[in-house]
């Protein structure tokens, strides 16, 4: 493409701006301030309507949209990591669980301790793990603790529908005429012979 003169540019670059043709030849061309607004305009439109502008015009254009659509869009590559990450995420990767031999008290009697088997649960700190597999942290009022990872197996299941892993099976009933079904096999290899 043949180059442009810098007031072409900064015409075209206004137009993508958003201004009007005769807003942007004002712009790119200051003179023409002067100018009754009709002169301006005709200038502005055999301006626009050279092959050149029209085509760099477009050109920045097309290179704006695919811009904003990349910052936009999510690729389906990271899609599919999200869902790869949810779906093969290990619950012991964020907390650490195990059953303890516990003193509960003594028994008034003998003085012996009185044991329970108490769950404990350790959890890693939130700076080292990757939270966003994690649905929900809380404890209630009556100081029952909650943790839940997001739904491995829906993951899973997007995952496998994805790698056609899954099929979707489809029971077709009913009749079908089958114009054949009453011949011997002999009388279908004659039929098949005559064709």
């Amino acid at each position: 493409m043949a180059k442009l003169t810098i007031q072409q540019e900064i015409f075209i670059k206004e137009l993508i701006k958003g201004k009007t043709q005769r807003q942007a030849y004002y712009v790119a061309y200051p003179h023409s301030k002067k100018w009754k607004h009709n002169s301006v305009d005709v200038n502005a439109s055999k301006l626009f309507s050279n092959a050149k502008i029209k085509l760099r015009f477009q050109e920045i254009k097309d290179k704006i949209i695919q811009e904003a659509e990349e910052d936009a869009i999510v690729s389906a590559k990271e899609v599919l990591t999200e869902l790869t990450k949810v779906g093969f995420a290990d619950i012991k990767d964020f907390l650490s669980f195990r059953t303890e031999k516990t003193t509960v008290g003594y028994d008034e009697e003998t003085g012996e301790p009185i044991f329970e088997y108490r769950p404990i649960i350790e959890i890693k700190d939130s700076k080292n793990v990757d939270g966003s597999m994690i649905q929900e942290v809380s404890i209630n009022q009556k100081g029952v603790f909650t943790f839940k990872l997001h739904d491995k197996l829906g993951a899973l299941d997007k995952l496998g529908k994805h790698l056609k892993i899954f099929t979707d099976k489809v029971e077709v009933s009913g009749e079908v005429n089958n114009p054949y079904s009453g011949l011997t096999t002999e009388e279908l290899k004659k039929l098949i012979e005559e064709t």
